[in-house]
């Protein structure tokens, strides 16, 4: 059985510590604050810049997908050292970096026909992307096929949940990427909304007054998740996610573990440019996807 690596988009927003720990590759998301100059997220422009700039600077940024050059490098580096390669990206509802990655394969496989590539769409993004991506390198570890990894990364994807809550949706709004969520605007002071990914994509799950009682939300939004699909939280792997809001993040994470009835490994994992353009810095969410051996 021929050796493969992993790749995935930096919207995965793994810390440095995990991809290096698990040998994963990101191939990085651009960012322009002037529509000219693109930066590359966390190689050209750090996480902290970007939040700083995002929430001073009245220019609202756009984002740009790793080009197909982007990921033909990438994998062509693994080839030529003898890998084959999977890739995970972000949902192709949100962007078109899982496009880039296919051309990028088939480019290759005409060039290398020797060799296998295969390219996943994660249905989902930022920590839900993580815990995939993580998935599929325990079972890279454990001695999984390339083949058998991808046919149980496509079975786990659709279990995969990101519910968070915003400061705002302006930024949603302002990146055009609110769609179903517009049924949460309002103009009622102090309204937050609730949201889930799913399938792919955005979906409204209520409003509440008032951040906090907003962020509390979110554990009933878990809560009913896995009680109306008789699920056990067991057979799950969670992780907690933020761009700037920190305090409120680690109060969420502090508490998790009571309504999960088990301890949450991983740390708060940061947005990188790729969603915190589109969601602002006040965020606080949990992702959850199940695990490969439950």
């Amino acid at each position: 059985m021929k050796p493969y690596r992993i790749f995935s988009d930096s919207s995965c927003d793994l810390t440095e510590e995990l991809l290096a720990q698990y040998n994963i590759t990101t191939v990085p998301f651009y960012v322009s604050f002037d529509k000219e100059v693109y930066q590359k997220e966390i190689i050209d422009i750090s996480i902290p810049d970007f939040y700083q700039r995002l929430t001073t600077e009245s220019v609202y940024p756009k984002t740009s997908l790793p080009s197909i050059d982007d990921y033909c490098r990438k994998f062509e580096e693994a080839i030529v050292a003898g890998y084959d390669v999977l890739c995970l990206n972000i949902s192709l509802k949100f962007s078109g970096s899982h496009q880039s990655a296919m051309t990028a394969k088939s480019i290759l496989e005409e060039k290398y026909p020797e060799s296998q590539i295969e390219v996943v769409d994660s249905l989902i993004c930022t920590g839900g992307q993580g815990l995939l991506l993580l998935e599929a390198a325990k079972m890279h570890n454990i001695g999984y096929s390339l083949t058998d990894n991808v046919s149980k990364l496509l079975e786990l994807r659709e279990t995969g949940r990101l519910m968070f809550t915003l400061g705002t949706l302006e930024y949603l709004q302002k990146g055009g990427r609110i769609g179903k969520v517009s049924a949460l605007a309002g103009s009622l002071l102090n309204l937050k909304p609730l949201i889930v990914m799913e399938d792919g994509e955005l979906a409204p799950y209520g409003k509440v007054r008032g951040f906090k009682k907003a962020i509390d939300k979110v554990y009933d939004m878990l809560i009913n998740h896995f009680k109306n699909n008789n699920l056990n939280y067991s057979d799950y792997e969670f992780c907690v996610i933020t761009g700037t809001n920190f305090d409120e993040a680690s109060i969420f994470l502090e508490k998790l573990p009571s309504v999960i009835n088990q301890p949450v490994d991983l740390p708060i994992l940061t947005l990188g440019t790729t969603i915190g353009t589109y969601t602002g810095p006040d965020i606080v969410g949990v992702c959850f996807v199940r695990k490969y051996n439950a």
